[in-house]
């Protein structure tokens, strides 16, 4: 009776992936950060740590903080800590999320709408998908704030092209002006978007990953266009405080015409008056 003998198997199927969720939020104006360093710290701009093989926090100076593989409860229980440090407060509340693919054998992918895919989690390979992450809540913030002021301006410019005039509400083109001003203020150079992250210059081999994930939330494309809002936001605040000087001086010098007219009659009937008292 003959025996049939097996082969071994020659390669062993691989193990799933794990995937993990890269969360960043919106906390508010600004993140002190100063003071925070600690043992488990892998950056200092920003600051970061690393709290497990593949648990991170980024903190971010303009308002984002990126989380990788953390619960709920972790969440809060950090942002708790650092409560004292965060100023202002975000209105509307903005995030942005990645799922994050890792297995050994696959190389720093980003398909269109999929999880990244990532052959490990190490902590400059976070640290550049916490960059984009936070750039992208970031500009979020900033055309939402466009958006708004936007909304302002449209009344303004919808009366100006019917009649021809602005509207003489002076408190209304203060306001507009003010919301102008500081859409401005909060949003230039709040986040140099196209800065690559100083982690590149340390690891180069991750400017690809980083590249690929540029594009894949158009950082680029959506940097522009809050370029191009916000230029225009500046130039119709320009064009209404020119306006509104305008008719200020005009009112000043209708009002010197009025007092020379006023003065030349105050004279002429001291004249007459002095004349027919004679």
């Amino acid at each position: 009776m003959s025996q049939v003998s097996e082969s071994p198997t020659v390669s062993q199927s691989l193990k799933p992936a794990e995937r993990i969720v890269a969360r960043a939020m919106l906390l508010g104006d600004r993140i002190d950060a100063a003071g925070l360093e600690r043992a488990d710290m892998i950056a200092t701009v920003p600051f970061a740590i690393r709290l497990g093989p593949t648990k991170f926090v980024a903190l971010y100076r303009f308002g984002v903080a990126v989380f990788a593989s953390l619960s709920a409860a972790e969440e809060r229980s950090f942002l708790e800590e650092i409560a004292s440090r965060i100023s202002g407060k975000p209105d509307p509340k903005n995030e942005e999320t990645a799922v994050l693919e890792i297995r050994p054998d696959y190389e720093d992918r980003v398909p269109p709408g999929g999880p990244v895919q990532i052959p490990d989690l190490s902590s400059a390979r976070f640290l550049v998908i916490a960059d984009v992450l936070a750039k992208s809540v970031s500009l979020a913030r900033d055309e939402g704030k466009l958006g708004s002021v936007f909304d302002i301006i449209e009344p303004f410019a919808a009366q100006l092209a019917q009649t021809g005039r602005a509207p003489w509400n002076r408190r209304s083109m203060l306001k507009l002006i003010g919301q102008a001003l500081l859409a401005q203020h909060r949003i230039s150079g709040r986040v140099a978007v196209e800065e690559k992250p100083d982690i590149l210059w340390d690891h180069p081999s991750l400017g690809r990953l980083y590249a690929r994930l540029e594009d894949e939330y158009e950082l680029n494309e959506r940097a522009k266009a809050v370029t191009q809002k916000l230029n225009v936001i500046v130039e119709t605040s320009q064009a209404l405080t020119d306006i509104f000087d305008v008719d200020r001086s005009t009112r000043l010098e209708a009002a010197i015409v009025v007092l020379i007219l006023a003065e030349i009659a105050i004279t002429l009937f001291q004249i007459f008056f002095g004349a027919g008292h004679g």
